[in-house]
C-alpha cells in the first residue's frame, strides 16, 4: 500500500508515519531526510543535490524524482511507502505516478490530517523538551510532574526550538496551504483523499488512519 500523508508542521504526520512503519513495514521517504541521506551516501542523486544545495540553489524536480526513483528501487515489493512532502506541485504528482509505474506501484490514498490553526499554534508554542534526555513536554498539555525537574531523568534544564514561535507556525500553516492547494483537486478527481481530523488524540488519528487503510485489507 503506498499513500500520501499531508498536514502542516505540528500535524503529527511524523508520530503517524511512525506508527505505519511498526505495523504495517511502511517506509516513510520524506524528501527532506533522502535529501540528506542521499547527500552522505554520495549516491548519484546526492551528489547532485549536494552541487545544487552548496550553491545555494533549489533543488529541482528532476533530483528529487530521481532520489524517490533511488528509494523505491531498493524497497520490497510488499512494502508500502508513505510520502511525506512530495508532491507539492502538479508537476510532482505526475512525476510520482509515474515513478510508482515504473516500480509496479499504485498510489492508494492521501491522508490529510486537518487542524485547526489557532489550536495548532498553541501546540508548538507550549513544546519543550529536557536538554539532557530528549522527554517531550507542554506548557499546557503535558508538564513535568515536579516543575523544573524531568520525569524520566531527573535533569533541571530545559530547551525549546527557535523556530516553535506563533509568527513562524502561522508562515508555515500559509505555505502549506499554497502547496497543497494545487495538488488536492488531482486526488480528489480520483477519489483517492480521506480527511482525519488531526486535532484530535494521537490514538484516535491512529486508529481513523487505520481504517482507511483497512477498507483495502
Amino acid at each position: 500500500m503506498n499513500i500520501i500523508l499531508l498536514g502542516p508542521p505540528g500535524a503529527g504526520k511524523g508520530t503517524q508515519a511512525s506508527r505505519l512503519q511498526a505495523e504495517h513495514g511502511m517506509v516513510q521517504l520524506s524528501t527532506g531526510d533522502m535529501l540528506r541521506a542521499a547527500v552522505k551516501s554520495g549516491s548519484p542523486a546526492g551528489l547532485k543535490a549536494k552541487a545544487v544545495m552548496e550553491a545555494g540553489a533549489l533543488v529541482s524536480d528532476d533530483i528529487v524524482s530521481a532520489l524517490i526513483d533511488e528509494k523505491l528501487g531498493t524497497m520490497r515489493a510488499d512494502q508500502g511507502a508513505i510520502f511525506d512532502g512530495y508532491p507539492r506541485t502538479a508537476p510532482q504528482a505526475a512525476s510520482l505516478d509515474q515513478l510508482l509505474a515504473a516500480h509496479g506501484r499504485t498510489l492508494d490514498h492521501v491522508i490529510e490530517l486537518e487542524v485547526n490553526e489557532d489550536a495548532l499554534v498553541e501546540r508548538i508554542v507550549g513544546r519543550f523538551s529536557c536538554a539532557q534526555c530528549g522527554t517531550n513536554y507542554h506548557d499546557s498539555f503535558n508538564r513535568p510532574k515536579v516543575d523544573g525537574v524531568c520525569d524520566v531523568c531527573g535533569g533541571t534544564e530545559f530547551k525549546r526550538r527557535a523556530d516553535d514561535n506563533a509568527e513562524t507556525v502561522r508562515t508555515r500553516m500559509a505555505e502549506y496551504r499554497a502547496k497543497t492547494a494545487p495538488i488536492l483537486p488531482i486526488y480528489e478527481a480520483r477519489h483517492l483523499v480521506n480527511r482525519v481530523d488531526g486535532m484530535a488524540d494521537i490514538d484516535h488519528v491512529t486508529s481513523a488512519i487505520e481504517a482507511i487503510l483497512s477498507n483495502d485489507a
